[in-house]
């Protein structure tokens, strides 16, 4: 990635396109210009075979100029850049600043081009491209210009796992205005990637994310609840706020704090029991992959007499619901 400053202080992110990919598109634009410079010759050779051997061979230089020199000048000149092979290839010639070439770019890459494309065989710009950090041969050198790619493939977007059931809502009243978006990012990118990781490795960038994560926010992370899990649960919480931001908290999107309710972890069996069921995995149907409901740590449980317990029932680490986050060996 190459960062280009506009005349008005833009930083533009633009990808120099690399050495194969324009010996390609040259390659193309050679094989058109030469086909178009046979079939001009031939055209002339016949019309003009009355004249003398000094107007023959005037007309033959003027031909090789104004075709094979001038041609690719004025394509590039009227296309801003865009001849038939960068077309063919993605590729687009612009300015230092990333704004579109005029003619004079055009004609200094098209004369020193003559040098070191049709006199040296490519030779010459080979090694320039080597050499140059962007990849620009001397005629984008002494041009100003910069030869990037069009066509750039979109990354696809990995599957952000949602938190455990026994976590919706329990993170609601965290302030994460002064979570930065590289924390964000590093943690999106952690979710999508886990099961990807080595279980060790994994577990240890949980850990650092969510200290990270719990150092900006102010709030440590619970006892007893994984880190993978916390960070799934907060980055829930932050797309939440922003869809209730976004669409508003309609009757159809209403979550537990927005109506007022307490949270799933506090709100008994039965609550707990209704976030398991409402809870939509990225299918649209409900997510089945943390089992049964079971209450979580910390919360009081109803015995068969209607009464509760003096102190709150702790679930052991075993039967606690599967998160889908897999913690080392």
């Amino acid at each position: 990635m190459s960062e280009l400053v506009t005349g008005e202080a833009v930083a533009l992110e633009l990808r120099p396109a690399r050495l194969p990919s324009r010996a390609l598109a040259v390659l193309l634009d050679l094989v058109v210009a030469v086909a178009v410079y046979v079939a001009v010759t031939i055209a002339i050779v016949v019309s003009t075979a009355s004249l003398d051997e000094a107007a023959q061979t005037a007309l033959s230089i003027a031909t090789f100029v104004l075709v094979l020199v001038g041609g690719p000048i004025a394509v590039e000149t009227l296309s801003h850049g865009r001849s038939l092979g960068k077309v063919a290839c993605g590729l687009r010639v612009v300015r230092d600043d990333g704004g579109p070439i005029r003619f004079r770019h055009a004609l200094v890459r098209g004369l020193i081009g003559v040098i070191e494309i049709l006199m040296t065989f490519g030779v010459v710009a080979c090694v320039a491209s080597f050499v140059s950090a962007r990849g620009r041969r001397l005629g984008d050198v002494f041009a100003g210009t910069l030869v990037v790619r069009e066509r750039i493939p979109v990354a696809r977007t990995g599957f952000v796992p949602p938190p455990p059931p026994w976590l919706a809502g329990r993170f609601s009243g965290l302030d994460l205005s002064a979570v930065p978006d590289g924390l964000w990012l590093a943690v999106r990118q952690y979710l999508t990637r886990m099961q990807q990781l080595d279980p060790q490795v994994g577990w240890s960038m949980a850990e650092r994310l969510a200290s990270d994560l719990a150092g900006r926010t102010g709030v440590p992370v619970p006892q007893g609840v994984p880190p993978a899990a916390y960070l799934a649960a907060v980055v829930h919480e932050r797309q939440s706020r922003e869809a209730r931001r976004a669409f508003g908290s309609g009757p159809g999107s209403s979550t537990p704090s927005a109506a007022g309710a307490p949270p799933a972890a506090e709100a008994g069996p039965a609550a707990h029991a209704a976030s398991v069921t409402e809870t939509p995995s990225a299918a649209g149907a409900t997510s089945a992959v943390y089992g049964p409901p079971i209450v979580p740590p910390g919360a009081a449980v109803e015995s068969s007499g209607g009464a509760r317990p003096e102190k709150p029932h702790e679930v052991p680490a075993g039967d606690r619901p599967g998160t889908g986050f897999v913690p080392p060996a």
